[in-house]
């Protein structure tokens, strides 16, 4: 059988791309290049499905929610309030599996941060 061999692209629609790919560029420091091709450093990644309602990402008309890995949540979490991002104020912690937070980019879209355990 054949199988897919990792996540080769996430898309967003945005009203305006080019700022919307400045935000992520300039507060997450997703330093794509012109083609979007982005290199990121090896781990895991997680593949889950949720309930249609669950609240989980943010606003319901909000259909998937992206995920991103972090060495370090707290610092992560201070240079987007730095920058005058919308975090959220609340953290979870998941024993075995790590900790999360949560910013919202100019779009409305929720991003969730990871910190692995």
């Amino acid at each position: 059988m054949e199988r897919v061999l990792g996540i080769g692209g996430y898309f967003l629609r945005a009203g305006d791309p080019e700022a919307l790919s400045a935000w992520y560029r300039d507060c997450l420091g997703l330093d794509a290049d012109e083609h979007g091709l982005w290199r990121q450093a090896t781990g895991p990644t997680v593949f889950a499905t949720f309930e249609a309602g669950t609240g989980y990402f943010g606003s319901p008309a909000q259909q998937t929610m992206l995920n991103f890995r972090v060495a370090d949540l707290d610092a992560m979490l201070a240079q987007l309030r730095a920058k005058g991002a919308d975090v959220s104020g609340e953290t979870q912690d998941m024993e075995g599996v790590g900790r999360f937070g949560w910013v919202t980019d100019p779009e409305g879209n929720r991003v969730e941060l990871w910190q692995p355990a």
